[in-house]
């Protein structure tokens, strides 16, 4: 190999190694709050909250994300982005740590909503930089392994929150989850910066000169004129919406619904999400690419056919009451929801402009959480307060086929087109 290729092919998988590790500490982060629901709840100086109130700190962070992400968007694809991505990272983790240190509830939701800043500036840009490392043919796995992140973080979140809750107390579980990230910030600086589309057939469109809410208001008119994109973003929005609803309500399922230990309600979720989230991602983006040389649609249909047959699975999960049943549908949905996450990123990024990419992501996550993990944990608890938790989360299999059919939709648009 000549030495003009060796650089940026070593500089590629250093990029994917940091953004893949930090990648990890976002979504312990981000799910280290839904096994401390239950200590939450006993709590006097949080006020006792209601499962709707629970159910809000999960929304409270998911609001702000999803505002801040069109302006990190935007900031993406005209500035440098390795320093927006370290802000973020620096930004979240002190406000994870701060957490720990809340003496109101009030305190504890606006401590999870500076969360949702720092994040936005990450989740926006770090899937374009990785975009501009590696050809398009090569995307569907290179995101599969930014993604296998996804659950090992979440399962570590849930594992982490629960035991440091158990033993040193909900407030420790923050300080743990929060201070890596700090570091981690640093880390980032260290990272080139690629150009834009280096690797894409089509030539890149700069916007130099044109007024920042002129270009951005061009590019969203650009984006609900891409149909394709607008039916991945519609169908990754219901699996958003299921996605955030077992992950914030799973473990007080199972603590409450199905009698498990509190101990083992947080952990042993996780740790089957390790598992079926590594092998699911990983499974789903090698199969897409492998798929798509024969077949241009195939990161829709490998994400679409994999959330229908996820939808009785999820099912079985809430209904059965035999623990060989219900923890092995678990595995299975895992699995097959998993699948999507590589390459529904890939597709997103495959189908915008690399002059647009951070704002497509950053409106597509403004779509998803609008309509998906807003509204999905306190709809849940709601239901919860007024029926029960085993009756709220019926809602969620629903979500999940609605997710799927859209994405057939894109596939079925696309072979059309072509």
């Amino acid at each position: 190999m000549s030495s003009s290729v060796s650089p940026s092919v070593a500089l590629g998988r250093r990029a994917l190694v940091v953004l893949t590790l930090i990648n990890m500490f976002n979504y312990i982060d981000r799910w280290v709050v839904p096994p401390l629901f239950e200590s939450l709840k006993r709590e006097p100086v949080l006020g006792h909250p209601s499962d709707a109130r629970l159910g809000s700190l999960m929304t409270a962070f998911v609001i702000i994300y999803m505002l801040a992400s069109p302006f990190f968007g935007a900031l993406g694809d005209r500035m440098g982005r390795t320093r927006l991505i370290a802000f973020g990272v620096a930004l979240w983790s002190l406000a994870t740590a701060t957490a720990g240190l809340a003496t109101s509830f009030l305190m504890l939701f606006a401590a999870r909503a500076t969360v949702g800043i720092g994040e936005a500036a990450y989740g926006t840009i770090a899937p374009t930089v990785l975009a501009d490392y590696y050809a398009p043919d090569r995307r569907g796995r290179i995101m599969a392994i930014f993604a296998c992140a996804i659950p090992i973080g979440s399962a570590l979140g849930f594992v982490l929150g629960g035991l440091v809750d158990t033993h040193f107390g909900w407030r420790a579980a923050f300080f743990v989850a929060g201070v890596p990230g700090l570091i981690l910030s640093l880390l980032v600086l260290t990272l080139k910066d690629p150009p834009r589309g280096l690797l894409d057939a089509a030539p890149v469109a700069h916007a130099e000169g044109t007024p920042a809410l002129e270009a951005l208001r061009h590019a969203y008119a650009v984006l609900l004129r891409n149909r394709l994109y607008v039916l991945t973003c519609l169908g990754y929005a219901a699996y958003t919406f299921a996605l955030g609803g077992i992950a914030a309500w799973l473990p007080s399922f199972f603590e409450r619904v199905r009698g498990v230990s509190h101990a083992q309600a947080a952990t042993v979720p996780g740790a089957i999400v390790v598992v079926t989230g590594f092998v699911g991602t990983f499974a789903g983006g090698w199969l897409a690419d492998r798929w798509l040389v024969t077949n241009k649609q195939a990161y829709w249909w490998v994400s679409g056919i994999g959330a229908l047959l996820a939808t009785p699975f999820a099912l079985v999960t809430f209904t059965a009451e035999s623990p060989a049943i219900y923890w092995s549908a678990s595995a299975v949905c895992q699995v097959l929801l998993f699948a999507s996450t590589g390459p529904m990123n890939a597709a997103t990024v495959n189908i915008v402009s690399p002059s647009m990419r951070a704002t497509a992501l950053a409106f597509q996550i403004l779509v998803i959480h609008l309509l998906g993990d807003v509204p999905s944990p306190p709809l849940i608890g709601w239901i919860s307060d007024r029926s029960s938790l085993g009756q709220a989360v019926l809602i969620l299999p629903t979500a999940i086929l609605i997710g799927g059919l859209f994405w057939i939709w894109a596939a079925r648009e696309d072979a059309r087109a072509t």
